[in-house]
């Protein structure tokens, strides 16, 4: 989580919001919150909710039960309150093809009270698409549309931003500048941001948090680094001149294995330097110590059983 977030009011927050349709429970007492400059990473398997919830939290779908509040304002009561503070793109942006980038811009920006010619030059620099943003929507890439969207949705300045997908079709130098976009967002703007992805990768370097959501109930919400942790003790790989003397010698070590750069052992990090300092007292040669920790994909498929990630 970053810094100088403020926790006592949160962005957003979803109290048991449920959805129903035909006597079928799709989303169960969800219930989250996003404090102010944070990305929030939200994952499911396929048919799990996810686009569903986003879809409520945005005033698209009706919700059974509950409630989402965005800056105090209900989605459900004031929903034209809440709204305001909204920018978001769910599923694919839409745009006007036979315009210009920029006179789409124009176009959504008259929908907006208050947006100067001056702020939809200020999100353009932030998408980078100053040398096109003259030409057809017809002759964008996919990856170019994900970015007019994002320009889009933050025309009017708003303090919650919901991406669906949006990394698709981003090359990874694309994916990059987008990641550290939204951390710029989150870190200086203070803007919170609710992103979904199926690349698990991208939202591992680019979240503080993650949730994830399966069979429309949320299994579990923590910090990026403890979702990809494995606890108290870790699995740590120590690269060693001699491997076979180094496993004889630490013989009270856990599940010590021997693998091609040395050994690998389970410990918690103050025993780390307990079991250096026993290896090179007794002439082992320590090259590099390296802590083995799963993976977001690691977890997620551990947690949910699932190999579909969308």
């Amino acid at each position: 989580m970053v810094e100088g977030i403020n926790v006592e009011k949160p962005t957003i927050q979803l109290i048991g919001v449920t959805k129903r349709i035909g006597g079928k429970t799709l989303i169960d007492h969800l219930s989250f919150e996003v404090p102010k400059g944070e990305v929030f990473g939200f994952l499911g398997p396929n048919g799990a909710g996810k686009t569903t919830t986003i879809r409520m939290m945005v005033g698209l779908m009706r919700i059974t039960e509950g409630d989402v509040f965005i800056e105090g304002y209900s989605i459900t009561k004031e929903f034209e309150k809440a709204i305001r503070y909204v920018g978001a793109i769910v599923e694919n942006p839409e745009m006007y093809k036979y315009l210009t980038g920029y006179q789409n811009l124009i176009h959504f920006a008259r929908m907006v009270p208050g947006v100067s010619r001056e702020r939809i030059q200020e999100v353009v620099r932030l998408v980078g698409l100053e040398n096109r943003i003259h030409e057809k929507v017809k002759r964008y890439s996919l990856g170019m549309r994900q970015r007019l969207g994002v320009a889009q949705a933050l025309l009017h300045k708003p303090s919650l931003l919901i991406l669906d997908e949006p990394t698709n079709g981003l090359d990874p130098a694309g994916i990059r500048e987008l990641r550290d976009y939204l951390h710029k967002l989150a870190q200086e703007e203070n803007i919170s941001v609710v992103v979904s992805s199926h690349l698990l990768a991208e939202m591992e370097l680019m979240c503080d948090r993650i949730g994830i959501i399966q069979n429309g109930r949320l299994i579990d919400v923590k910090l990026m680094k403890d979702f990809v942790a494995f606890g108290e003790a870790s699995r740590f790989l120590i690269e060693v001149d001699s491997p076979e003397k180094a496993k004889q010698t630490l013989t009270l070590a856990r599940d010590i294995e021997i693998v091609e750069m040395g050994i690998e052992v389970t410990a918690e990090r103050e025993e780390v330097a307990d079991l250096v300092a026993v290896l090179v007292r007794e002439g082992i040669r320590v090259y590099s110590i390296r802590p083995l920790t799963k993976s977001l994909e690691d977890k997620f498929l551990e947690m949910t059983g699932s190999e579909q990630i969308a």
